[in-house]
């Protein structure tokens, strides 16, 4: 069994939820978060800010700590149990670009409902969920977007 971490972002501009179309050589194909895996040295959240950026080419502020996630897939010669840590992110704009290197073949931004009903994963509907609450009740306290609160 080998262990990993990665760390991602739900990932939001205007109330809308960023996603990432995967299309990897007709096996594997859905909606997901973007995230990616921890570089020797690095902070989760700085992790968490590469890979948002490098995925999907957007600038984003990591708000606040979502949580984590665990899922296990097996590869050809062993089963790897994967570690997710999450974090809440805002854009500063709508531009997204896929990485086509990595199999994304498109980008987006989506309402809430709509990305719960596209991503792919159980787990990650659930972070989705957390972190979208989490943006509620910073917004109703007037602190999204606050610079002063990051």
């Amino acid at each position: 069994m080998i262990k990993a971490t990665s760390c991602g972002g739900v990932v939001i501009f205007r109330g809308k939820i960023l996603l990432l179309y995967k299309n990897y050589k007709n096996r594997y194909d859905g909606w997901v978060l973007p995230k990616g895996t921890v570089e020797a040295g690095e902070e989760y959240k700085e992790t968490a800010l590469r890979e948002v950026h490098e995925e999907t080419g957007v600038k984003a502020s990591a708000i606040k700590y979502v949580g984590k996630s665990q899922y296990t897939f097996n590869t050809a010669h062993d089963v790897v149990v994967k570690q997710v840590h999450w974090y809440l992110m805002m854009a500063d704009s709508y531009y997204s670009k896929p990485q086509k290197e990595e199999y994304f073949e498109d980008s987006g931004y989506y309402k809430y409902h709509e990305a719960y009903h596209l991503l792919r994963f159980p787990n990650e509907r659930q972070i989705l969920e957390d972190a979208y609450q989490q943006y509620i009740e910073l917004k109703k306290a007037g602190l999204w977007g606050n610079k002063k609160y990051f």
